[in-house]
């Protein structure tokens, strides 16, 4: 913006040739500068980013991106905002400690947009988490007739509950009785809780009724006789634990199954005893499945079944809150409605008395559609996203924002996004850049960095071989430059010569999950066949609906790894047992000496090679501990040896040099080496063994997963998205790894939008026309270059684009 003056306007227009004005002080600061930074394995990097410009970050995946953008600058911008609060309320907030970074300047409020999946709670939809709900809960309690409530009332969280009694006062120096009475309406179907499911337990997988308890006749995990469990259930008196659970007598069998918490006193310890039903149904039924640990998933899985709830017909709303109604449509008619159709539905009202309600909740429903996810309906579950449409639907809130002046950090987000979607996210990304925001992203695909003002690509690849800035400068210079990302940008995958011969085939008929049209499909094996089509054409509907659940099909989908600051490569795909045993038996001790979170770990550390101190308000302090110095491992332990090295140095080997360790001489162990082959193989060769997963980008997480699930049993393998947080250079690298599985004799379904994939495939199954209701269908079976050659479909007109055609 120029510089205001206060001198006339005559006098200024005849000067403006010959002199220019001095630049205001204010608008000197355009530059977000880092310096020294060493986040990670970040190697003193130094960049100069243009503000209100769009910056895109480029390189392999772990060469230190997110490092650089989330974790130094997003990261000190929010602890500076934060730091702007009182103690008090810093104290409910996350405390984030100042990144490595020697200098950092210019930074503006950054908002942070990730690829985080929404959390998997069962009460989280797509309109609580957008506030959707909130909104159309208020409309319903104004509008609704006839008239129920509050906006509680049409909450399935809110469960209708009422009481009265005397309360006790402090009044005057008097003490006083009164008779209150209280009663809240809510919303929450009786039934269900407002789950939209119910569960049933079967009896039989709970415990073998021909057994007593003392013969270990319960099933459940965890519930051993020789644990807790074990002797509160033998030592309650309820029941005798050494008669067969059969010849229990009705009331007996009540007091082990539905008992109501009851006080207890086992071995002189006072306990509270509770019915083994009620136990499982806090411990595990409440919580989502996918985020249970694998054995009590499994089990849950045997021992329950799930069903839409009966009562509220899976609406999770109670009678009262579905009986209310805005022109004949109920609450539960309108979270049900795809939202496109929804936001034409709020349109039609004209309403005064709520107004500004009515243009809010249509700015936002617009918003959905605006960003390609008006396919959806706000009670689809939040967890059953895909990492790309959570991270959509996070930038919701941001779109139509008055801001400027903002940082906007974005992770990847053309993740899940099919060619034809990517030009509408480049719009947006665009929109708010020009709306005079600082625009970076973190960014894999060629047609998302073409749009950046300003390019950062860090490398030369990952890991410690990562972490420096290789280029600096336009897209037109990342193309000429001599880098892994400006050599392969322009990289294009050629149609196949010849494809595969299918050695059978996997019927699928009348599929008709979420918006799938009875849908009958023969999905070739013992091919690479490519499933795609536009986002939430049914792809993911199609394959983990009816293709993922049956028996020898091994899927790897987009759900996160789940690890802590203790889990590491080594623990996460089971290689550490192999070794442990290794080590054990060579030294003729208990393999558990050579775990950091059993009986190995150092005491001062308890095993985590950091000592952590809280300091409430500020951010805490992790040293290196002074005793182990960082090795985790007591002292002891690390006197024994295998092929002349400690565990502490085979978990700081990276995988390559582990695969040589492990693959001959003395080390020489078979299936640690079979598992660092396969970690190899999705090219992570440079990660070392005892790396804590929370390290990890998406990209490495993603393939880890990959890694570990290749070690499966199954002639069938799903992959769903395989390519996100991949670097053009890894995408080759992919497909090699494809092509060895379906040549080793397997089946590999890949559910993909990547046309370097799709080029690549045997067969191509694309769906669509369009989303939600507008697709669910097959559009096209067959080969790519028939795909290519009919252009019939949106995949066929992008694929010809791609390869030339």
């Amino acid at each position: 913006m120029a510089p205001r003056t206060n001198t006339p306007a005559k006098e200024r227009s005849g000067r403006a040739s010959t002199q220019s004005p001095a630049l205001h002080a204010a608008d000197s600061h355009d530059l977000i500068r880092v310096h020294g930074a060493r986040e990670n394995n970040l190697k003193d990097v130094s960049v100069e980013l243009p503000k209100r410009r769009l910056t895109v970050f480029t390189g392999a995946s772990g060469s230190g991106k997110s490092s650089l953008v989330f974790s130094t600058i997003a990261a000190e911008s929010q602890r500076l905002i934060n730091e702007t609060y009182s103690a008090f309320v810093q104290g409910f907030m996350p405390t984030l400690a100042r990144p490595e970074v020697d200098v950092l300047d210019g930074l503006t409020t950054a908002i942070i947009v990730d690829q985080q999946r929404m959390g998997a709670d069962p009460r989280s939809t797509v309109g609580t988490a957008t506030d959707a709900n909130a909104m159309l809960r208020i409309l319903f309690s104004r509008l609704g007739k006839p008239h129920i409530g509050s906006p509680q009332a049409f909450s399935f969280n809110v469960a209708s509950i009422s009481g009265a009694g005397a309360v006790t006062l402090e009044r005057a120096g008097k003490t006083m009785k009164e008779r209150r009475s209280f009663s809240i309406t809510g919303g929450m179907c009786p039934r269900c809780e407002g789950r939209g499911q119910v569960n049933d337990i079967d009896l039989t997988q709970l415990y073998d009724d021909s057994k007593s308890l003392n013969e270990g006749a319960l099933a459940v995990p965890g519930y051993s006789v020789d644990g807790w469990y074990g002797r509160i259930f033998s030592g309650c008196g309820f029941f005798d634990p050494d008669k067969p659970i059969r010849k229990f007598t009705k009331k007996q069998l009540n007091d082990l199954l539905y008992k109501e918490p009851t006080k207890i006193k086992v071995e002189g310890i006072n306990l509270t005893y509770e019915g083994l039903i009620p136990k499982i149904q806090k411990s595990m039924l409440s919580k989502d499945v996918d985020s249970l640990q694998p054995h009590i998933r499994a089990f849950v899985e045997r021992a329950v079944t799930f069903a839409t709830c009966p009562e509220c017909d899976g609406t999770r709303l109670s009678e009262q809150a579905r009986s209310s109604k805005i022109n004949g449509i109920s609450i539960a008619d309108a979270c049900a409605m795809q939202i496109s159709d929804l936001a034409k539905w709020v349109g039609t009202l004209d309403e005064p008395s709520v107004a500004p309600l009515l243009a809010a909740l249509k700015h936002t429903l617009d918003s959905f559609v605006e960003i390609g996810l008006g396919y959806l309906s706000l009670d689809r579950p939040a967890g059953t996203l895909s990492g790309g449409e959570a991270q959509r639907t996070k930038m919701i809130r941001h779109l139509g924002s008055s801001l400027t002046d903002v940082t906007y950090v974005f992770d990847e987000p053309t993740i899940g996004l099919h060619p034809h979607d990517i030009q509408r996210m480049n719009d947006l990304l665009l929109q708010l850049r020009d709306k005079g925001n600082t625009v970076l992203v973190v960014e894999h695909k060629p047609e998302a960095i073409a749009i950046a003002d300003h390019v950062v690509d860090l490398g030369p690849r990952a890991g410690t071989e990562g972490g420096q800035v290789m280029f600096e400068g336009t897209v037109e210079g990342l193309r000429a430059s001599d880098t892994l990302t400006g050599r392969h940008l322009d990289d294009r995958a050629s149609l196949k010569s010849s494809v595969r011969t299918p050695s059978g085939k996997l019927a699928v008929r009348g599929a008709a999950t979420h918006n799938l049209q009875d849908v009958d499909v023969d999905i070739p094996l013992g091919v690479l066949v490519v499933v795609t089509g536009v986002a939430g054409s049914g792809k993911s509907s199609l394959i983990h609906g009816s293709v993922s659940g049956q028996d020898g099909v091994v899927s790897v989908d987009q759900t996160p790894i789940k690890g802590s600051r203790r889990s590491n490569p080594a623990t996460y795909t089971g290689l550490l047992d192999p070794i442990r045993k290794a080590f054990a038996k060579t030294n003729s001790v208990k393999p558990a000496l050579f775990s950091a979170n059993s009986e190995g770990a150092c005491p001062n550390c308890n095993g985590a090679g950091v000592v952590y101190t809280d300091l409430a308000m500020m951010a805490g302090v992790a040293t290196t501990c002074e005793v182990c110095e960082g090795k985790r491992f007591q002292a002891s332990v690390l006197e024994y040896h295998l092929g002349g090295r400690d565990i502490s140095e085979v978990l700081a080997m990276s995988v390559t040099e582990a695969e040589e360790f492990f693959g001959a001489g003395e080390a020489r162990t078979p299936a640690a080496h079979k598992i660092l082959q396969r970690l190899a193989d999705v090219g992570l060769g440079y990660l070392s063994l005892g790396q804590p997963l929370t390290t990890l980008s998406g990209g490495e997480r993603q393939r880890l997963k990959l890694a570990t699930q290749m070690g499966g049993d199954g002639g069938v393998y799903v992959l769903d998205e395989p390519t996100t947080g991949l670097h053009l250079a890894d995408v080759e690298q992919l497909l090699g790894l494809l092509d060895r599985l379906v040549d080793s004799g397997k089946s590999v379904i890949v559910i993909e939008h990547h046309q370097a994939v799709m080029a690549h495939a045997d067969w191509i199954i694309d769906l669509g026309p369009g989303a939600g209701h507008d697709g669910g269908r097959i559009v096209f079976e067959g080969t790519p270059a028939d795909l290519v050659a009919a252009r019939s479909t949106l995949t066929g007109e992008h694929l010809a684009a791609y390869v030339g055609a």
